[in-house]
């Protein structure tokens, strides 16, 4: 069983900044991908942003040269920095890691999701 805990949500105003972080725990023999979604009100879920273990990174088009996704291997943690947040940046953020587990098998993981809230 691995668990997904994320921390760093809350209230900005609009143009401020946040760190997301989410960190995992449990049988895991290798990190495939990491990656950070968001689900708004009435929409559904997106993709925000994925890297690999070894560094190689994507990102939505709404959120290139705002966002920054990064990640530590060695702490099993992934992080969202976002700047210039904007109102429609409002929505609940999930992390996913899509890992090698002690069975050798290709497994997906999900966090209980942070809300990010911006508004003046």
């Amino acid at each position: 069983q691995v668990r997904l805990v994320e921390s760093g949500g809350g209230l900005v105003q609009p143009g401020g900044s946040l760190r997301l972080s989410c960190a995992a725990s449990g049988s895991i023999v290798s990190i495939v991908t990491m990656a950070w979604y968001r689900q708004g009100p009435g929409k559904q879920r997106e993709l925000v942003a994925d890297i690999t273990s070894g560094g190689t990174t994507t990102y939505a088009d709404f959120v290139k040269g705002r966002f920054t996704i990064s990640r530590d291997n060695a702490k099993n943690t992934v992080y969202l920095q976002m700047n210039s947040l904007k109102p429609e940046d409002t929505a609940v953020y999930y992390c996913k890691f899509v890992v090698i587990d002690r069975d050798f098998t290709v497994r997906t993981y999900w966090g209980q999701g942070t809300q990010v809230t911006v508004s003046s």
